[in-house]
């Protein structure tokens, strides 16, 4: 079991997935930074100057906090800006991975038509012997 479990990690499929997750995950904070120091605030100033995180319907009575943080101390609460705020992370990275995707793509699409086309491979000698045959039969 433990050579299996070696085979497995020494893959390079494996290798490249952790490479991918840390590198995904670091690419995650950027764009989570992005989302809340930048976009938000300019979407928080255009809907009235309130950070869009603190964006929350109280469910419970007892909620009377003005901040996000406080209310669900007090108790149960809607969060659709926080909901905003992620779903907006998500579509921003989404966009994001399509366009390094469609460039990978493009990329490689370009490469393979400059690779010079390589001449046919001259056919066997049998190949070229019948063919042969074949051309002089159909002559006469």
């Amino acid at each position: 079991m433990l050579k299996e479990f070696q085979e497995f990690i020494s893959r390079g499929n494996v290798m490249d997935l952790a490479v991918g997750v840390i590198i995904g995950a670091a690419f995650g904070k950027i764009v989570d930074s992005l989302v809340n120091d930048i976009i938000m605030p300019i979407i928080g100033a255009i809907f009235g100057g309130l950070d869009f995180n603190n964006y929350f319907l109280p469910l419970s009575s007892a909620v009377n906090a003005t901040s996000l943080a406080e209310a669900k101390r007090q108790g149960a609460v809607f969060a659709y800006g926080s909901f905003i705020t992620v779903a907006l992370n998500f579509i921003i990275l989404a966009f994001t991975i399509f366009l390094m995707i469609k460039a990978v793509n493009d990329l490689r699409r370009r490469l393979e038509r400059e690779k010079p086309v390589a001449p046919a491979a001259a056919p066997p000698a049998d190949v070229a012997l019948l063919t042969e045959i074949r051309d002089l039969l159909a002559r006469k």
